[in-house]
C-alpha cells in the first residue's frame, strides 16, 4: 500500500517530467514557426523541421499513452507497486532518444561541418564499425527501457554469473518461446547483460582498430570520448546489479547511455564527409 508522502513524491516528480516535455515542445515549435514564416528555412530542412515536429508530437502522445497503462489493473495487480507497460515504456524512451539523435546530428551539420580527409579502404571498414556500434547502442538502450520497466534487474544480482550460472535455468521458462524475450524477467535481463557487453567489445575494437588510421583531432577525440563513456557504462551496469539497483545508480546509468549514444553519433558524423583515395 502507498502512503501519502509517496505518493505526493511520485506526483510531484510526474508534474515536472510534464512541464520538462512541455517546455521542450514550445522550444522547438515556436521558433521553427517563426523561422518558417519568415521563409528563413531551405527545403531540406523544412522537412527535416517537419520530422521532428512530428517525433515531438509522437512522444508526447505515448508519454501519455504510457501513463494511462498505470491504470490497468492487468498490469498493476502483478507488481506490489503501480507500474505503466514495460513495452511503453521502451516505446516512450526510444522515441526521446531517436529524437535527441536527430536534433544532435541536426546540430553538429550546423554548428560542426565534418572536415574531409583522405580515406582508404581502412578507414571505410572503420565508419562501418562506427555506425554498427551506434546502432547496437541505441538497441542496448532500448532493452534496458524493458528491464527497468519490469523490475528485471532485481532477479540476478552478481556478475558476471547470474547465480552462479552463465545461462539461467529459466531463460526459457515461458510460452510461446519468443515472449521470453519481452516478458521474463530472467531473459530480459540475460539479453541487456549480454548486448551491453557485446556494445563494450564493439566500441573498444573501434578503438584498438582507430590506433593505426589517420584520424583527424575531432575523429580522434570522438574515439576516445566513446571508449571512455563506453568503459563508464559497464562500470555503472556492473555496480548497479552487485548493490541490487539502487534508484541513484540506476538512474545514471540511463543518463550515461545517453552521452554513449551521443558519442557515437558525434563519431559518426565525423566520418560523414570523407574524401576518396585510393590506396
Amino acid at each position: 500500500m502507498m502512503t501519502l508522502e509517496e505518493f505526493k513524491k511520485i506526483w510531484y516528480m510526474e508534474y515536472i517530467h510534464r512541464m520538462i516535455g512541455r517546455s521542450i515542445g514550445a522550444a522547438f515549435i515556436l521558433p521553427a514557426t517563426f523561422f518558417w514564416y519568415k521563409k528563413w528555412f531551405a527545403k531540406p530542412m523544412k522537412i527535416r523541421t517537419l520530422l521532428l515536429g512530428s517525433l515531438l508530437l509522437c512522444q508526447g502522445f505515448l508519454g501519455w499513452y504510457m501513463v494511462k497503462s498505470g491504470l490497468d489493473e492487468n498490469i498493476t495487480d502483478n507488481y506490489s507497486e503501480p507500474r505503466v507497460s514495460h513495452y511503453r515504456l521502451a516505446a516512450h524512451l526510444g522515441t526521446a532518444f531517436l529524437f535527441y539523435s536527430l536534433l544532435l546530428w541536426n546540430g553538429l551539420a550546423h554548428l560542426y561541418p565534418p572536415n574531409p580527409i583522405p580515406i582508404t579502404q581502412s578507414l571505410l571498414r572503420f565508419r562501418k564499425l562506427c555506425h554498427t556500434s551506434k546502432t547496437f547502442i541505441f538497441l542496448t538502450s532500448l532493452s534496458g527501457a524493458l528491464v527497468a520497466g519490469t523490475g528485471s534487474g532485481l532477479g540476478y544480482n552478481s556478475w558476471p554469473k547470474m547465480a552462479d550460472r552463465w545461462i539461467p535455468e529459466d531463460i526459457l521458462a515461458r510460452n510461446p518461446k519468443w515472449k521470453n524475450f519481452f516478458e521474463n524477467p530472467t531473459t530480459m535481463q540475460f539479453d541487456h547483460r549480454w548486448l551491453g557487453q557485446f556494445v563494450f567489445a564493439l566500441v573498444a575494437g573501434c578503438w584498438l582498430y582507430s590506433r593505426r588510421l589517420p584520424l583527424n583531432p575531432r575523429m580522434r577525440a570522438a574515439t576516445n570520448f566513446m571508449l571512455i563513456a563506453a568503459t563508464t557504462q559497464m562500470l555503472l551496469g556492473i555496480i548497479t546489479i552487485i548493490n541490487y539497483v539502487p534508484k541513484e545508480l540506476a538512474s545514471a546509468h540511463q543518463a550515461n547511455s545517453l552521452v554513449l549514444l551521443s558519442s557515437s553519433i558525434w563519431l559518426t558524423h565525423e566520418l560523414k564527409v570523407l574524401k576518396f583515395m585510393p590506396k
